[in-house]
């Protein structure tokens, strides 16, 4: 796709003072609302990508500004050298919600992922009795939970982990989906299993209906914190509150990020119960702007969204939808469909292009998706897209696969 005069012109400048680590689609968007974007031109665009799933509720959502808008005119950040008076009422609402105790503030995913791998090392040593610096953290293939050095460590992407180390040790690696490695993996000195219950950068994989509730027996039996990174799948995501749901199981600790945001400030948490979370101390782990007024009242706003189950009920409805209209692709220009509620990995049939290739012409076509891991392709719209979008989207796709068939 070539960018119109004005669009180039912005992306020009953009790209002669940022570093180059993303390689973007060529449009410029200027304004959002609902599951659409506008770019600098006017032109609207359906947005199949939700900021990863950072926009689950849409973007402009007037609950979740109105919320942000009230506590600007208030006091935006304190630290948490002091108390505020929006804390409190959002780390209550969201321990509800998660069925939990505590909850532990940060801003990014990554951040919740590594105060997880800190609290299960500090746990490990405190309550569970391992020697010192001999606590492992067992980890799946394929993952992704951030881009930190000491997360990398432990990636099997390339391009996540070459060219950065050297790397952080105590971590074990076991195949995605296989509880008899995880089984063998376990010693004495495991701390944690650190697993997405779906795999989101690796392209929607959903593993075994019965791996999970595998793992959290195998935790239970061995003494080990089950930690489930929802930062992607959880809140509305895929049908449920947390992908764990659709299987029954309850982690010991769930990461959350992204959404919980609503897309208007970065927000992240820990949350468990004080058995676990429990362990650290003052001083030893926290954060400038973790828990900060605003981040709070704004994922108040999120939890208030997510406690009637509208938008846990409207992923599941409108995910059979989105997940029919690709099934039905399979075999003509689609090789498999994988994913739960609004959230499928497409594998395109690599002879016909690359996942990249498909996601421009797509924007041509007016459709926002991205591609991962060579030929797929993800979709994951804001939770409140309309259902007829949700067929054109489908369309749009077929039309592509149609043209690269030709």
């Amino acid at each position: 796709m070539i960018a119109t005069e004005n669009q180039a012109a912005a992306i020009a400048l953009e790209e002669e003072h940022t570093a180059h680590n993303y390689h973007p689609l060529p449009v410029v968007v200027a304004a959002g609302d609902g599951a659409w974007v506008t770019d600098i031109d006017g032109r609207r665009y359906l947005d199949c990508l939700a900021a990863y799933s950072a926009i689950n509720f849409g973007h402009s959502n007037p609950m979740l500004l109105d919320a942000a808008r009230a506590q600007l005119d208030r006091i935006t950040l304190t630290s948490r050298a002091f108390h505020n008076d929006r804390l409190g009422p959002f780390v209550t609402a969201l321990a509800a919600l998660a069925d939990k105790d505590m909850v532990l503030p940060m801003n990014t995913g990554a951040e919740a992922v590594e105060t997880a791998i800190k609290v299960a090392r500090a746990w490990g040593y405190r309550v569970k009795g391992v020697a010192a610096d001999q606590a492992n953290i067992i980890v799946a293939s394929g993952n992704f939970h951030g881009r930190t050095t000491t997360i990398v460590s432990f990636s099997d992407d390339e391009s996540a982990h070459n060219d950065f180390g050297p790397f952080t040790p105590g971590f074990r690696m076991v195949p995605y989906g296989e509880a008899a490695a995880l089984a063998e993996a376990i010693d004495a000195n495991t701390v944690a299993v650190l697993i997405e219950p779906i795999q989101g950068e690796a392209g929607i994989i959903v593993p075994p209906a019965d791996y999970l509730p595998a793992v959290r027996e195998l935790c239970t039996s061995n003494r080990v914190i089950f930690i489930a990174d929802e930062i992607q799948s959880g809140l509305g995501r895929v049908g449920a509150t947390f992908a764990c749901d659709l299987v029954g199981v309850v982690p010991d600790l769930y990461l959350l990020g992204k959404a919980l945001g609503g897309g208007i400030v970065p927000v992240s948490a820990v949350v468990g119960n004080d058995d676990i979370l429990g362990v650290l101390r003052p001083g030893e782990h926290g954060s400038t702007f973790g828990g900060n007024p605003l981040a709070a009242a704004v994922g108040l706003a999120v939890v208030d969204l997510l406690e009637t189950g509208e938008m846990q009920e409207r992923a599941r409805l409108l995910g059979k939808r989105l997940h029919a209209g690709l099934n039905r692709l399979t075999g003509h220009g689609v090789i498999a469909v994988r994913g739960a509620g609004l959230w499928a990995g497409v594998d395109i049939d690599p002879a016909l292009g690359s996942g990249r290739e498909v996601c421009e012409l797509l924007l041509e076509r007016g459709v926002l998706v991205k591609d991962t891991h060579g030929s797929t392709i993800r979709f994951a719209p804001p939770l409140v897209i309309d259902p007829a979008d949700v067929d054109w989207a489908v369309d749009q796709l077929e039309a592509v696969l149609h043209e690269l068939r030709a």
